[in-house]
């Protein structure tokens, strides 16, 4: 029996070097990639991240993982025990960005040891890599664990360096918006900066997670403005296996709300992307739609 969902709608310094972390296997610049995968995830005695790790095992392409990914504290013993079993076997192709959560453990230590080199930089939490036409940014969110100036600084410079492709996505585990419980405080300092400087450099998607929820909104500015053109569309996939929130409200541009566990799949094309959220139940396509890039900056 489906498990039944709530709809809303439908309509750093020297330090902060670039981690190029594309396999010899990853699609190459004209070839169409996917990046598939959810936050919020692993909780030893919840049942939701084995069906949406099992999910997985029949998605190709890169895994993104939103942060919150073994709770409560993201120690070495929760890696262990309730993430290895269920998303573990999807840890080489898998490239995670840090939740708060992680950094229960101090300097989020134990998220940079269990994912090696895939988490970038170890202690910075943020890196970008390559998909096909795509450059892809893993941002870490936690203000208070990583110097705000320098990882905007860096993000700033990768947005603007020569050769740079036209479509960009970037997640990170804080929203910007949220119809969930945490979208009736302010976002962060840092998500702020995140998205002026993304909508500034015309980034295309923004992926979170934080409220455990699916939401996907309609292309906006970061101060909340409908922009067709050059408007960042960002998708909540808080998802992946942690006990599930309700949406309080649908705040303005919100176009899908749904509390199901599930995982977003983005197929990213030269010069547009599609997606589809599937419920861990079999599998069934939630939401789905297309959106084409920007292709060059405001």
């Amino acid at each position: 029996m489906r498990t039944p969902a709530i709809v809303f709608s439908i309509a750093a310094a020297g330090l902060a070097c670039s981690a190029d972390l594309r396999s010899p296997s990853a699609p190459g610049p004209n070839e169409v990639a996917v990046l598939v995968g959810a936050g919020d995830i692993a909780v030893c005695g919840a049942g939701g991240s084995a069906g949406t790790g099992k999910l997985l095992d029949s998605q190709s392409g890169t895994v993104f993982a939103a942060g919150d990914i073994a709770y409560p504290d993201g120690t070495a013993e929760q890696f262990r025990t309730c993430y290895e079993p269920v998303w573990g076997r999807h840890k080489d192709r898998t490239r995670p960005a840090p939740g708060n959560h992680e950094y229960g453990s101090p300097g989020a230590a134990p998220y940079f040891a269990y994912f090696g080199a895939n988490a970038g930089p170890s202690g910075l939490g943020y890196y970008t890599y390559r998909q096909g036409a795509w450059q892809v940014f893993a941002l870490n969110s936690n203000g208070d664990s990583v110097d705000r100036r320098t990882q905007i600084d860096w993000l700033s410079r990768e947005l603007a360096a020569p050769g740079a492709p036209s479509c960009t996505v970037a997640y990170f585990h804080h929203p910007m918006f949220s119809s969930g419980p945490h979208g009736q405080v302010p976002p962060a300092p840092i998500v702020t900066d995140f998205w002026r400087v993304l909508f500034a450099a015309g980034a295309d998607v923004v992926i979170s997670a934080h409220d455990h929820i699916y939401e996907r909104f309609a292309p906006q500015s970061p101060d909340g403005v409908q922009d067709p053109a050059y408007g960042i569309r960002q998708f909540t996939v808080g998802t992946g296996g942690a006990p599930l929130t309700q949406p309080v409200r649908l705040v303005a541009n919100s176009e899908a709300a749904l509390s199901m566990f599930g995982v977003l799949r983005l197929t990213l094309a030269s010069q547009s992307y599609r997606w589809e959220f599937l419920s861990s139940d079999g599998g069934a396509v939630l939401d789905t739609g297309m959106g084409q890039c920007h292709g060059k900056p405001r």
